[in-house]
């Protein structure tokens, strides 16, 4: 009795892409570089860091509101120039441990320090055209992380590295419609781009193929046994045909197994990129000579990530595929293209100043869509089957209270603290992203050393809340355990006014 797995080709074939659909996801969804919820990226004003944002659009002399609110610009009396740069550093540890689709303990260590240190830019400009109108234009990064953790950690079937980053350059327009009411618009053109690994688990892809072949044996055992019932076989010889096909089966699932022996893995590595397009409108209203209070909303940006899947396989599986009967079951792991459609979320945030002689006290509250994010499908140039992965993420809250202490002429003094919830939970979460609710600690510095220039410089801590993790990758590889967070941002800004 000659042995096929042709049956099992529709169970196998999914998990061709599996690596690539996990490195997309994670790309979208991994944290990691700083203090917002998520991916979602803050760091465009030193002035701001130092009260944690609160005031970010009502305290006036940050050019940044080009970005954050273009309505604010009102309050910029001439032409400036505003360069920031925000040292990012975030450290995350994972303590734990991982198991196969047999609970075997997958081999491998806790994958060292997953967070980095990075550099985000912003740069600002902001003229007065009129007694009414306003303009600016900006460069800054509202998405953006980066994490990488050892080749052969224990979780990396769920992710090694990931890169993921937004840059917006954003166009802005203020009028004044009366003295104490300002209407902002801006457009927004966003490229997004993504850098994914992950190894892939190639023992795992051989199991299915065993159970494929266990199957067939056992449906070909019952007919045997159905024909000698039917007196079609004598019973001697359907007996000898069960043993054969018994053998034949456990000789050829011991081929497979000898050839995708556990820990011996594949590798994927996917890269992608896309254009998006969208706008913000804010509104700054002055309640009294000495309070000021500003709304903003940002819409959400479509995006659809075109990019490469490679694949890296071992000496093993490509032995298996050399096999005429089993290559047109197996999935080839060959190099591919894709497409994921993405959404980063819209924003509703309003800021509330109160400024006094001798200090300014400012709270911002910011409310981000996440519930956007509720699968990732991803679309393959073959036809393979899409691959879905489901997010479900909630919507978060970042809430914040700070202020400015006006030392002398020159020297301004701040500080603030801040929450940020999580958009992930313990029913979602996975090792790209291991994020948690945040509290910040800011303090900052700013020097007026001319009427047109000036420099400012703030530092954050950030405290994020231990998060659980009990993620199955597509393949069955289970982790279990806990991340340990942490970061802290410097940030520099010099601001010249003509």
């Amino acid at each position: 009795m000659q042995m096929s797995i042709r049956p099992f080709k529709a169970a196998a074939r999914p998990l061709a892409f599996a690596a690539l659909s996990l490195a997309i996801a994670g790309a979208l969804v991994a944290p990691n570089a700083a203090h917002a919820s998520a991916f979602q990226l803050k760091e465009n004003s030193a002035k701001g860091l130092g009260r944690a944002y609160a005031g970010s659009a009502t305290a006036g002399g940050d050019v940044s509101v080009v970005a954050n609110n273009p309505a604010a610009m009102s309050e910029l009396d001439g032409t400036y120039f505003q360069a920031d740069v925000t040292a990012i550093n975030f450290s995350a540890k994972f303590s734990g441990s991982a198991h196969d689709v047999l609970g075997r303990p997958i081999s491998g260590g806790n994958g060292g320090d997953g967070g980095t240190t990075l550099p985000v830019p912003a740069l600002f400009f902001a003229t007065k055209v009129s007694d009414k109108l306003h303009i600016g234009a900006g460069f800054s990064v509202p998405f953006g992380f980066q994490t990488e953790y050892d080749r052969d950690w224990v979780g990396r079937y769920h992710g090694v590295k990931s890169k993921f980053q937004s840059l917006d350059a954003t166009l802005s327009a203020s009028y004044d419609v009366t003295d104490t009411f300002a209407l902002g618009v801006s457009a927004i053109a966003q490229r997004t781009s993504a850098e994914l690994t992950s190894a892939v688990n190639f023992n795992a892809v051989g199991l299915q193929v065993q159970q494929g072949i266990q199957q067939q044996v056992a449906a070909g055992v019952a007919q045997i046994q159905a024909a000698i019932a039917a007196g079609q076989i004598p019973p001697a010889q359907g007996a000898a045909m069960i043993q054969a096909a018994v053998q034949q089966g456990q000789a050829a699932a011991a081929g497979v197994a000898a050839l995708t022996p556990q820990g011996v893995d594949g590798f994927a590595r996917i890269k992608g990129d896309d254009w998006g397009y969208g706008y913000q409108v804010g509104g700054f209203w002055k309640l009294t000579p000495n309070d000021k209070f500003a709304l903003n909303y940002r819409s959400k940006i479509s995006h659809r990530l075109e990019g490469t899947g490679k694949f890296t396989t071992t000496p093993g599986y490509d032995l298996l595929l050399s096999n005429p009967q089993l290559a047109g079951s197996l999935p080839p792991f060959s190099d591919t293209t894709g497409t994921a459609d993405f959404t980063t979320p819209a924003v509703i945030s309003a800021s509330y100043w109160h400024q006094a002689e001798k200090f300014g006290l400012g709270i911002d509250f910011a409310y981000t869509k996440w519930d956007v994010f509720k699968e990732l499908r991803v679309k393959y140039g073959n036809t393979q089957p899409d691959s879905v992965e489901a997010f479900n993420w909630r919507n978060t809250v970042y809430a914040s209270i700070g202020g400015d202490y006006y030392l002398n002429d020159r020297v301004t003094l701040r500080a603030g603290i801040a929450v940020d919830t999580t958009p992930s939970y313990n029913a979602v979460r996975d090792v790209r992203v291991p994020d948690s609710t945040r509290k910040l600690a800011t303090v900052g510095v700013g020097y007026k050393a001319s009427e047109h220039f000036e420099i400012n410089a703030s530092y954050a801590h950030i405290f994020v809340n231990q998060a659980h993790i009990n993620a199955t990758s597509s393949t069955g590889d289970v982790i279990e355990g806990n991340f340990e967070d942490y970061g802290n941002l410097l940030s520099l800004s010099a601001v010249y006014k003509f």
